[in-house]
C-alpha cells in the first residue's frame, strides 16, 4: 500500500458507525502522517450495525448481512475480522394471509397459497401493466407496478410498505423501489423461482455473518483504529460545527461520564476540537443546523424537509429451543404492528448463551414519540408476546426474558421532497474545502452497509491525495456489476467494470 507523504495532520470523524470506522481505517492504510480522531455520542460503536447484549444474549438493530460486489470492502472485512466470519444460508418468508410464502418465491409454494385463480388474476393484471404502464415512474406505487401489475403491488408491496414507512406509497419516490427491489420484476421473480437462478442482490441464498454478530465487526475496527495510533472517544458528542467562510476550523465538543445520570448533565464538559479534515455521518440534517455560522437560509429550510423513519426492537428470549428456522420473516398482515422479525440463532448459534432457549427479535417501525415508541417496555413485551403467538410462530408464555432497543432517525425517508432538498444542500456543501458528509445518514441515503463503507473510503483517499465523489457512489448498479475504485487521481467518480 502506497502511503501519502503529507505532514502530519488530524482527521475528526464524526461518528463511530460504519461510515466514521471506516474512513478512520482505510485513511490508516493510506497515510501514516494522518491521524484520525473518531468522535461517538453513545457507548457503544457500530451505529444501526451494532450488536447489543442482554444477559448474555447478543442480537442485531435489524438484520445485517454480510454480502458485498464491491471488492474493496470484501477485503476490509476480512482484514478486520479474518477467520471469525461464518458463512450462514438464508431462509426467509413472507406471512400474509395467515399464510407464510418463501422468500426468494417457489412457485409450487406460491401457486398453493394465493390458488389458482387469484394467479390468474395476478397475470392478467401484470400483463395489462405491461400494454399500458405508466410512463413516467414517479413513485414507488408506480415503479412497482410497472414491473408487477397492479395485482401483485396490492399483495405483497402496498402493505408492508406503508408499514415501514408510515407514509402512503403514493408518497414515495421511485429511487426507493429502484435502490431496495434492484434488477426484479414478476417474469425474473418466476424464472428464477423455476430454475433456481439467480442474480438479484435482494434474493441471495446465503451471506457471510460474524460469529458473535455485526457489531463484532466494529469492535475489532475500532481496536485496530486505536492500535495505529487513532482516538475513538465514546459518549462524546458533536454540538457545534466551526467555519470560517468554505473552512471547517473546528468542532464542540459535548462529553460526559459513562456512569451519569443522562438526566442530570451539570458534570457534562464542553471542549472544542480542532483539527484539518473533517469526515461527517451523523444525519444532515441535525449537522447543518449545528453549524455556526449556519448555512444559507435556503440551505437550513431543504435540511427540515428530510425526513426519517425511526425503528425498535423488542427481543423476546424463549424457554423453547428453534421455534422458527428463517433468519428472518416479513409481516404483511395490517392488523399485526410487528414489520420483522428475526430468529437469532438462524444467524448465528455464538448470539445464544444457553442453547436449550430461542432469541427472537420482533422489529417495529415507528415515530419517535409516537404510541409505540413510548409505549412501556412492559407493554411492548406484552404485545410482542402477543403477536409471536398470533402469528404462530411461538407461545407467549414460553417469554422468560426481553430487551427493547429504540432506534432513532434508523432510515432516511424517499419522500417526494427529498431529492430536491438533497440538490440545494449538495450544491452548499460541495464548496466546503475540507468537510466530507458519509454514511447513510450522512448522505441521507438509504445505503446498505457495504455503501456506506465504500463512501467513506472515497473520502478517506480523497483526504491523502485522490479525487472521488463521494455524492456519486452507485448505489444500485454495484450490486450486480463488480465495482473497483480506480487510483488515477484524475477520475472524479468510482468506476465500474462489468466482469
Amino acid at each position: 500500500m502506497t502511503r501519502s507523504p503529507t505532514s502530519n495532520k488530524v482527521v475528526a470523524v464524526i461518528g463511530a458507525g460504519p461510515a466514521g470506522l471506516t474512513a478512520a481505517y482505510e485513511l490508516q492504510r493510506r497515510s501514516d502522517t494522518h491521524k484520525p480522531v473518531v468522535f461517538e455520542a453513545s457507548d457503544s460503536v457500530g451505529g444501526i450495525s451494532r450488536t447489543e447484549s442482554h444477559n448474555g444474549y447478543r442480537f442485531d438493530i435489524g438484520g445485517h448481512r454480510f454480502f458485498t460486489k464491491v471488492e474493496e470492502v470484501e477485503q476490509m472485512w476480512h482484514e478486520v475480522l479474518g477467520t471469525d466470519f461464518i458463512t450462514v444460508p438464508r431462509l426467509s418468508r413472507i406471512y400474509y394471509r395467515g399464510k407464510f410464502f418463501d422468500y426468494p418465491l417457489k412457485i409450487f409454494n406460491a401457486l398453493k397459497n394465493i390458488g389458482v385463480y387469484e394467479t390468474f388474476r395476478i397475470i392478467i393484471s401484470f400483463t395489462k401493466w405491461k400494454v399500458r404502464p405508466y410512463r413516467t415512474e414517479r413513485t414507488f406505487e408506480e415503479w412497482v407496478i410497472n414491473r408487477f401489475g397492479g395485482r401483485l403491488y396490492m399483495h405483497f408491496f402496498r402493505s408492508y410498505t406503508q408499514k415501514v414507512w408510515g407514509i402512503d406509497p403514493k408518497l414515495i419516490s421511485a429511487d426507493w423501489a429502484a435502490q431496495r427491489i434492484k434488477n426484479l420484476s414478476l417474469p425474473k421473480a418466476v424464472w428464477n423461482a423455476l430454475t433456481g437462478s439467480n442474480d438479484t442482490a435482494s434474493l441471495i441464498e446465503e451471506f457471510q455473518y460474524p460469529r458473535l454478530g455485526p457489531g463484532m465487526m466494529w469492535e475489532r475496527c475500532t481496536e485496530k483504529v486505536i492500535e495505529n495510533g487513532g482516538e475513538v472517544q465514546m459518549n462524546t458528542k458533536v454540538v457545534q460545527v466551526n467555519r470560517e467562510g468554505n473552512r471547517v476550523t473546528s468542532v464542540d465538543l459535548e462529553s460526559w461520564d459513562p456512569d451519569s445520570d443522562p438526566a442530570d448533565k451539570t458534570g457534562n464538559k464542553i471542549t472544542r476540537f480542532e483539527a484539518d479534515e473533517f469526515v461527517n455521518s451523523m444525519a444532515m440534517r441535525d449537522l447543518l443546523h449545528c453549524m455556526q455560522p449556519p448555512p444559507p437560509q435556503e440551505v437550513l429550510d431543504a435540511a427540515d424537509k428530510l425526513s426519517y423513519r425511526d425503528f425498535m426492537i423488542v427481543t423476546l428470549v424463549l424457554d423453547e429451543k428453534d421455534p422458527f428456522p428463517d433468519n428472518w420473516i416479513y409481516i404483511h398482515s395490517s392488523h399485526i404492528k410487528c414489520g420483522r422479525i428475526q430468529n437469532f440463532r438462524a444467524w448465528s448459534p455464538e448470539m445464544l448463551p444457553d442453547q436449550n432457549t430461542a432469541s427472537i427479535g420482533m422489529e417495529y417501525f415507528c415515530q419517535e414519540g409516537d404510541g409505540l415508541w413510548t409505549m412501556e417496555d412492559d407493554d411492548l413485551t406484552a404485545l410482542a408476546s402477543q403477536e409471536l403467538e398470533e402469528l404462530g410462530l411461538g407461545s407467549a408464555s414460553s417469554v422468560i426474558g426481553s430487551a427493547i432497543i429504540r432506534q432513532p432517525k434508523a432510515y432516511p425517508v424517499y419522500d417526494d421532497e427529498y431529492q430536491g432538498a438533497l440538490e440545494v444542500i449538495r450544491k452548499w456543501m460541495e464548496n466546503l474545502e475540507n468537510f466530507q458528509t458519509v454514511g447513510r445518514n450522512g448522505l441521507h441515503r438509504y445505503n446498505n452497509q457495504d455503501h456506506s463503507m465504500l463512501s467513506a473510503m472515497l473520502a478517506a483517499r480523497n483526504i491523502v491525495g485522490e479525487n472521488h465523489n463521494v455524492w456519486d457512489v452507485n448505489v444500485e448498479r454495484s450490486y450486480h456489476e463488480e465495482f473497483q475504485i480506480s487510483s488515477d487521481k484524475s477520475n472524479t467518480d468510482a468506476r465500474l467494470s462489468t466482469a
